[in-house]
């Protein structure tokens, strides 16, 4: 069974209240139509970085969060993991401030997690940004894992399909 690592964005949009924003209502969906159609087809995990993000903002919000991590395996940091997120931020690929954002995909490579489900676009699910961490993975040992938008591992069950 191949495996998914969710970020914490994806968590979010599968739980929050629904939205008037088309764009974040159109995340939203997909969100739910992924967990619900595509789930039982990957072995699923999160992090404690996941945990600790999903944590904080809204009571109500982070218990629907915490809700849906508590039945997944968290992945373990470990030494590995950091010495990887550590050869990302080095690389000034990303700022400062998305240290998190690299060790969600150090987690998932360092654990040999296929795929990292994401809607952060900006640090993670951003093209010319994974081509370079890629890069710095392979060069440390690793595969990273396909980075990927709930709709983009959607299958044969996706919007387009006949």
């Amino acid at each position: 069974m191949e495996t998914v690592y969710l970020e914490t964005t994806f968590i979010s949009y599968l739980v929050a209240k629904p939205s008037r924003d088309i764009l974040v209502a159109g995340h939203q969906q997909v969100s739910v139509d992924w967990w619900t159609n595509r789930r039982s087809l990957f072995e699923c995990f999160v992090s404690q970085i996941v945990i600790d993000e999903a944590s904080a903002g809204d009571a109500i919000e982070i218990q629907k969060r915490l809700a849906v991590i508590d039945a997944l395996p968290v992945l373990r940091n470990k030494p590995e993991s950091e010495a990887l997120t550590t050869a990302i931020m080095a690389s000034g690929i990303l700022p400062p401030k998305a240290a998190t954002d690299a060790a969600h995909i150090a987690l998932a490579a360092s654990h040999g997690i296929d795929y990292l489900l994401t809607w952060n676009c900006r640090h993670i699910a951003n093209a010319q940004i994974i081509r370079r961490i890629d890069a710095i993975c392979r060069r440390e040992g690793y595969q990273m894992p396909i980075i990927c938008t709930p709709g983009e591992l959607m299958g044969e069950e996706g919007p387009d399909a006949e």
